[in-house]
């Protein structure tokens, strides 16, 4: 049985949200391409996607796609490093024939800008929730 829905969309399937633009306000920033996969660090070494998992808790680079008109310190295009957790979930959207993951980032947990994509070489430095403490990794 077919249930109806708002969107006219089938259940189950995720829709993206098919738009011309879109202005932050103030002083927010919308970015994209935020890489929530595996990787390799520049030593060589692979990283398995660590997303959901206590090892995931890291910063991540994002490219900038908008900003609002009293941001003064990042420029569309640049590439900024944010701390952990202090991004939307994120929207799906459809601009311009193309198709990605839109999300707003908060301002004051930029960390690094850069105009090009640096290596990602940042390591989770995880706590042990059930002893609170840090993980020695080294005793593994």
């Amino acid at each position: 049985m077919a249930v109806d829905n708002p969107f006219n969309q089938k259940i189950g399937y995720k829709f993206r949200n098919k738009i011309k633009g879109v202005k932050p306000l103030n002083d927010h920033i919308l970015a994209r391409d935020m890489d929530f996969s595996g990787r390799q660090l520049s030593s060589g070494i692979l990283l398995l996607n660590d997303d959901g998992k206590s090892d995931g808790i890291r910063p991540r680079w994002c490219k900038v796609y908008a900003v609002g008109p009293n941001q003064k310190d990042i420029n569309i295009g640049q590439w900024i490093l944010v701390e952990h957790g202090r991004w939307t979930r994120g929207i799906e959207v459809e601009i311009d024939d193309e198709e990605f993951t839109l999300r707003r980032i908060d301002s004051n947990a930029v960390m690094l800008v850069s105009d090009e994509l640096p290596n990602d070489d940042t390591i989770s430095s995880a706590v042990d929730g059930e002893s609170k403490s840090r993980i020695d990794w080294s005793q593994e």
